[in-house]
């Protein structure tokens, strides 16, 4: 299948949480990463096609997925959500900033897509009930998106990981630990369950920019 070069990076706590508790949005535990972590984060932004979250996160963060602290383009930005349900005044619905594509279902309303591309949204009905990155990804393939970077949450993470999509994550390590049993972590989902089924890595550099330490992995095992 073609499909995108896919870099899952986000900013974890310790123990490897996304947010302080489930419904938060991550911005908060953003807030202790220091301007050279964030021109990090940027410039990954700035060499990729496209972004990527979920729609949670965009109910959620409201990010603008531009790119600031770095010069380079603005990417792509790729919504998934099965019912297109993407308030109306998100920042990423901005598309005089940088592209949009709402990937979506069969059972979206048509009233909501309409909107969407009355704001100048692209479209992509991928799957009937759920958004099928197996479909997904080659469509993004085929508008050039050659390199997508996954920014959240831990369901999209899980999406791509159990697929075996996954071809780098790159971690921004916050020197604090959260806490607590619901709280979102980097990957979601029901879990892999079995020693013979993980994930493998392979690290492949370290290093501290700013107060963060910063690691950069290479998937061993994708499919």
């Amino acid at each position: 299948m073609e499909r995108p070069y896919v870099i899952i990076v986000s900013e974890v706590s310790v123990d490897g949480k996304l947010t302080l508790y489930r419904g938060a949005s991550s911005k908060e535990l953003m807030s202790l990463m220091d301007e050279e972590a964030y021109k990090y984060l940027h410039e990954i932004r700035a060499k990729v096609d496209g972004i990527m979250v979920g729609c949670e996160t965009v109910r959620t963060d409201n990010p603008s997925l531009t790119v600031r602290y770095a010069k380079g383009k603005n990417p792509v930005r790729v919504i998934p959500c099965s019912t297109a349900n993407v308030p109306i005044d998100a920042n990423v619905l901005n598309v005089k900033e940088a592209k949009t594509i709402i990937a979506t279902t069969q059972r979206a309303p048509k009233e909501r897509l309409e909107k969407l591309k009355e704001k100048g949204v692209e479209i992509i009905i991928a799957g009937d009930e759920l958004v099928d990155f197996d479909l997904l990804l080659p469509e993004l393939y085929r508008r050039g998106i050659r390199s997508l970077m996954v920014e959240g949450g831990a369901s999209i993470n899980w999406e791509f990981v159990r697929r075996g999509y996954v071809d780098e994550i790159r971690l921004i390590h916050l020197p604090v630990i959260v806490g607590g049993e619901n709280v979102p972590t980097l990957v979601g989902g029901e879990g892999f369950k079995k020693l013979k089924n993980l994930l493998h890595l392979r690290l492949r550099s370290h290093f501290v920019r700013g107060k963060q330490l910063i690691t950069e992995w290479e998937v061993i095992n994708k499919s």
